[in-house]
């Protein structure tokens, strides 16, 4: 099974392929630079591994939440990469490709949402897929789902944006935050995988973001 991967989401661009459980994957902080460099580094990973689109099985893309802008990049691109090749495409939620890259089995995944809020999911892993416990949603920090007692991993952006409420927040219910982890594409690539396998995918004119807030803004008022 072949599967490439993708991720616009943050800051951060990264793609990667699955070729039946081997992973080749890069990421770029991107900065704004998304559309420009996604599909560059698209052709690079299926040229090292001597595919083409037509090799594929799917297209799996991070269709959020994140970034606006983001998320309409890697939704367009997977929706005419997979209408020209004829393939399915299998959307996997940004936080859960997250919990997936901590390797751990409960996560409380976060991303900075700006204007003062985070996205953020509660989540345990149960028979290999992940299962929400509360979220995703947009909070305030203050507000954020708070996990069962028990040691569980924090990561994400969140937790280097809003330190010290996130810390109040959560108290003595996170073993360890990560800040660094970001919903890299091989953890989409590999929870593809198995989605594709449970037969998920869809057709390409289905593939779209999950926003969860709805405007990209504050109001002057709102300031």
């Amino acid at each position: 099974m072949n599967i490439l991967a993708f991720d616009t989401s943050t800051e951060w661009c990264s793609a990667a392929l699955w070729m039946d459980g081997d992973i080749r994957a890069r990421a770029i902080a991107a900065g704004q630079t998304h559309s420009r460099i996604l599909l560059p580094m698209i052709g690079e990973l299926l040229s090292e591994a001597g595919l083409t689109l037509a090799g594929l099985d799917a297209l799996a893309y991070g269709k959020g939440p994140g970034a606006f802008t983001g998320l309409r990049i890697a939704c367009s691109v997977a929706q005419g990469l997979a209408m020209g090749a004829g393939l399915p495409v299998i959307g996997v939620m940004t936080l859960e490709a997250m919990a997936e890259e901590t390797g751990a089995d409960q996560v409380v995944a976060g991303l900075d949402a700006r204007m003062g809020e985070v996205y953020a999911a509660v989540m345990r892993r149960d028979a290999g897929r992940w299962v929400s416990l509360s979220g995703p949603g947009l909070y305030r920090p203050e507000a954020a789902p708070l996990p069962p007692s028990g040691d569980w991993i924090g990561c994400g952006s969140a937790f280097a944006a809003y330190p010290q409420e996130l810390s109040r927040r959560y108290a003595d219910r996170l073993a360890e935050t990560r800040v660094e982890v970001i919903p890299h594409a091989r953890s989409i690539a590999r929870l593809a995988a198995a989605a594709h396998a449970r037969g998920e995918g869809l057709p390409a004119e289905a593939a779209e973001p999950y926003y969860v807030r709805d405007k990209v803004a504050l109001k002057r008022s709102e300031r």
